[in-house]
């Protein structure tokens, strides 16, 4: 499995903040966007449901990562999607660390994706119990 995901009971508007605030209270910032939605219409001219990609970082687990594996900086950061299923419903996937760092050798690299699967596994708990 690459990747955890729950459904919330709240409309995009509403569930975007709340995965913001989770992962701030985890340490882990917002350090790029994509507006799926917004690129489809732009390029596409395609309509789709509200759809957005987070990557959230830690820069002390970063730089720990970097650290042993200067190139598994490509592996980096943690990717959240956020997706509407339905005018009250948003399904949040991320990636599960420790099947993405697995690509990597260096057992430092290991013990953060454990750290980090900790903080997201937090997040998610966070978000289930509102």
């Amino acid at each position: 499995m690459y990747e955890f995901n729950l459904t919330l009971d709240l409309p995009f508007d509403r569930a975007e903040p709340r995965v913001r605030e989770a992962l701030m209270s985890e340490h882990l910032g917002v350090v790029s966007e994509v507006d799926v939605q917004a690129i489809f219409k732009q390029k596409l001219g395609k309509d789709i449901p509200a759809y957005k990609i987070l990557g959230a970082c830690n820069p002390g687990l970063a730089d720990r990562i970097i650290q042993a594996e200067p190139n598994a900086g490509t592996l980096l950061p943690c990717t959240f999607v956020l997706r509407e299923a339905g005018r009250a419903q948003t399904v949040v996937s991320f990636m599960d660390p420790v099947a993405v760092f697995d690509l990597a050798a260096a057992p430092e690299v290991h013990r953060v994706a454990d750290e980090a699967r900790e903080r997201l596994q937090r997040v998610a708990a966070k978000l289930q119990n509102g």
